[in-house]
Parts: C-alpha cells; structure tokens; sequence
C-alpha cells in the first residue's frame, strides 16, 4: 500500500505512536496501581500494606522479565516476516494480553498474564521503529526511533495519570480495560494506514542471532542496561521524594510524573534529531547532562519547586539519550537491525530492575530517599564510559581497515 498523500503517511506514523503510548500507559500505570491491586489480590492488606504492596511489586519484575525475553524471540523468530505483519500480531497479543490482565481472578494468575502481556513491548518498539525510519524516508533513522518513542513519553503526561485516575476511581481493572482499548485502535489504525512493506525470505534465525555474536552489540547493551539504570534509581521513588522528603500532598505525585514525561517527550524529540546528525556527540553530551541532572536532583529535590524542576531535566536528558543509543545498536547489528532495536528495549528493561535495586538499597540502608539520585549518578557514569569504550572500539576496527585495504570506510559522523 503506496503512501500517496501526506494524510497517510501522517496517519501510518500516529499510528505506531499510538502503540508506544498504550505500552507508556501498560507499563508505568502499573506502578501507580499497586496499592489497589493488593488491597483485592493480596491477603493480609490490613494488617501489614507495606508487605502486601512489595509482594504486589512482583507484577513490575514479571514485566520487566516479559520484555527481556520477548524482544529477542520475536526479533528472530520474525525474521523472514514482513515487519507490518509483524506489527498487526504484536498489537494483537498486546489487546489479548490487557483484556487477560483486567480479568485474572488471582495474583499468581495475574503475574502469569503480565509477563505474557509484556512480551511483544521490546519488537514492538523495534519494528515500530524500523517502520518510522522507512515511512519518513533516507537519513530519518533517529526521527523515526524517537516518533516510535513519543508515544511512551507523551504516555507519562497524559495516559499514566489518566489510567491512575481510572483506575483508583473505577478499579484497577478498568485501566487495563482502558489499555486494551488503546491497543485495539492502533490496530485498526495500522491495518488502514500502515504500508505493506515486504518480508525478506533470505534472513533467517540464524542470521539474526549472529548480531549477539558481536562484542560490540554487548557493549551497547551495557550502556542501555547500566547507564540508562540511572534514571530507574530515581523514577522508582519519586512519590516517596514527593511526600516524604518535599512534603507534598499524595495528590501531587501525578504532577510530578506529568512534568518528568513533559521533559521525556521534549527531550525524545531532540535527541532525535542530533542524533541523525551527530551521533556520537549526541550520545556523549547527552550522557554529561544526564548525569549533571541527576546530581542538581539531590541537591534540590527537597524543596517544591526544585523537585518540578529537578524531574523535568532528568526527563529531558534522559529521554535525549534513547534515541542515540537505540541507533547505534542498530548500526551495530547491521542485517539483524529489528533484533538489534528490540535488544535496547531489553537492555532498558534490565536498567529498569537495576536502578530500581540499587537504589531501593542505598535507602534500605538508612542514607535517604534522595540517595538513588547519586547511585543513578554513578551507573550514568559507567554508561558514558562503556559508549566511550564501544566508540573506542570502532576507531580501532576502521583503522585497521584502512591499514588492510588503504582506504576509509564510511563511518558515524
């Protein structure tokens, strides 16, 4: 199906938008819902709810492991498969997936249902990133994975509070009700505008897994997993930051997660366009001010202001940083380039257990609720030093080509 007016071609992209909002709103209403889902699913509320909300917390992990194993099963066993088709099944295991979550009648039932509910998110950002790049045309590859990423952030602003709304007025259910409408229209939506790009009957499993082969891709990895694990020591407990430590009301929590996604979708959009400019700068200064951000957050998250605007630049370069990242392993993968976008979802995903670990230690261990602000400090660290490790490691490859065969091949800018 040609994209003959810049109506389809517009609404072909807010279409797959539209599926990274619904996997915004799947993924971090769940956090926000925790208390309502363990006041129904977990015996014992009453008496101990801080006990019964940690158990409930077993939903994140079961999703955060869904996405891990998801993104690379996919990625290789639809291969040969045309990525709109791919698209149309993902969407369609998303609304399977949210119907089952609002209807499972136990907890154990329900962690099941959400770690299968997760398994499409990691191929679904891939080839909606993939598909981005092709519908916007040559040299877009950076828009196009920040347009597949939009929908998550602009999720933060709008969805999250809405599905927590919902959900508190409502149900917990009735947000997953909600997601699953979501689901269902950007598959309608798909099926109407999206192009039918050809599969490629010469890939194969095999050919794609040979990216993990590659130490390269790994370091990569590394630098999603560890550097992004900054932001996810901060996000997991910022309504703590809020109450306990500026003193705001409950009431004001969603404010603060909507001011951090204003920051996420501004920040998306930007790097997105450095990076199809200058990547690896991007990547660079997009690290250097992730890391300033997380330290200006402890400094002046205590107070009210300072922690509006303390999440709004940690939204803003954090989120600068995604599409630079994501690009780069797809280079890196070269063939297996759905793999390789569906991999950093992964990676993402492990950063989000990671962040949430350690910095829930360093407050276990009596150092304060604005602690995890200098552990995420550190593991963005470790992330710069592992993308400065993997550009290293690429100059080194193409000056050997050039002492082997006497020329320069083309490389990132």
């Amino acid at each position: 199906m040609p994209l003959t007016t810049p109506l389809r071609r517009n609404f072909a992209l807010f279409a797959l938008a539209l599926g990274g909002f619904g996997i915004g709103v799947t993924e971090f209403a769940s956090m926000g819902l925790l208390p309502d889902i363990a006041r129904e699913m977990i015996p014992g509320f009453e008496a101990s709810p801080g006990v019964a909300i940690a158990q409930a917390g077993w939903l994140i992990t079961a999703y955060a492991l869904g996405v891990v194993v998801g993104a690379p099963t996919f990625a290789v066993l639809a291969a040969r498969m045309s990525q709109t088709t791919l698209a149309f099944w993902l969407l369609g295991l998303f609304i399977a997936g949210s119907l089952a979550s609002a209807l499972m009648p136990g907890f154990g039932t329900l962690a099941l249902v959400r770690f299968i509910a997760a398994l499409p998110h990691g191929a679904y950002f891939g080839v909606a990133s993939l598909l981005a790049a092709r519908i916007m045309g040559p040299g877009m590859q950076g828009r196009g994975i920040a347009l597949a990423l939009s929908g998550l952030t602009i999720a933060n602003v709008v969805g999250v509070p809405l599905a927590t709304w919902l959900g508190q007025s409502f149900g917990w259910r009735s947000a997953y009700a909600l997601v699953a409408g979501i689901f269902a229209a950007t598959l309608v939506l798909a099926v109407v505008f999206l192009p039918r790009f050809p599969g490629n009957p010469e890939r194969s499993a095999l050919k794609e897994l040979s990216a993990l082969a590659n130490p390269r891709a790994w370091i990569m990895i590394g630098v999603g997993a560890i550097g992004f694990g900054g932001f996810f020591a901060v996000y997991s407990y910022i309504a703590e930051v809020t109450t306990r430590v500026a003193g705001l009301d409950a009431a004001q929590v969603p404010w603060v997660l909507a001011c951090l996604g204003v920051g996420m979708t501004i920040g998306n959009l930007i790097g997105g366009w450095a990076s199809d400019r200058r990547p690896r700068l991007a990547m660079i200064w997009g690290f250097i001010a992730f890391i300033l951000a997380l330290v200006l957050y402890t400094q002046l998250a205590a107070h009210p202001v300072g922690l509006f605007a303390g999440v709004f630049l940690l939204g803003l370069s954090s989120s600068s940083l995604l599409p630079s990242i994501q690009s780069r392993l797809v280079r890196i993968s070269h063939e297996a380039a759905l793999l390789g976008a569906a991999v950093n979802h992964a990676a993402f995903n492990l950063g989000n257990s990671l962040g949430a670990w350690t910095g829930g230690a360093v407050i276990a261990g009596g150092l304060g609720y604005l602690a995890p602000g200098w552990v995420g400090a550190a593991l963005a660290c470790l992330g710069l030093l592992l993308a400065l490790v993997s550009m290293g490691v690429q100059r080194r490859d193409r000056a050997r080509s050039i002492d082997t065969v006497g020329i320069r091949i083309p490389g990132e800018a």
